[in-house]
């Protein structure tokens, strides 16, 4: 019984944090819930810093603490394996974020949207400081616009 509570205590205090695929569907969340949007370009199946971005920063809880009250995540996924092909409305999509966030084709690529979709900082390869860093900086680029 004391196994079975420690495993359900530790699933409520962990983040199951949720990443959008559609800029629309994150804008309007971002506006509704006065949040900003932050937008990854990933390779997950071929792109060793992406793999490690989404491992060793996304996936940390003080990354996770801060985008569940502070951020509406988009993950723009360009996968190369064909049996990990996504969807052609969801290429489709990622294509449409490609042109108009990440020109230049760069992996990882990590945008901060205000809930209109204006870039406010970018971040271009993985951040070679700690997730604790990143958040700051995050939230130093957030402290700026107001």
């Amino acid at each position: 019984m004391k196994i079975l509570l420690l495993v359900l205590s530790t699933f409520a205090f962990m983040s199951f944090t949720k990443w959008e695929n559609n800029l629309d569907n994150a804008k309007k969340k971002a506006s509704e819930t006065h949040k900003y949007i932050l937008l990854n370009f990933s390779g997950s199946d071929w792109c060793g810093p992406c793999i490690r971005m989404h491992k060793e920063i996304f996936n940390d809880s003080s990354f996770a603490s801060f985008s569940d009250k502070n951020l509406v995540l988009i993950n723009a996924d360009f996968p190369r394996l064909s049996k990990n092909q996504l969807s052609k409305e969801a290429q489709d999509n990622n294509e449409m974020l490609a042109d108009k966030y990440n020109s230049k084709g760069a992996f990882p690529y990590t945008v901060l949207l205000d809930a209109d979709g204006k870039v406010l900082k970018s971040w271009d390869g993985l951040p070679k400081e700690t997730p604790s860093a990143f958040v700051n900086e995050i939230e130093t680029a957030i402290h700026a616009t107001r």
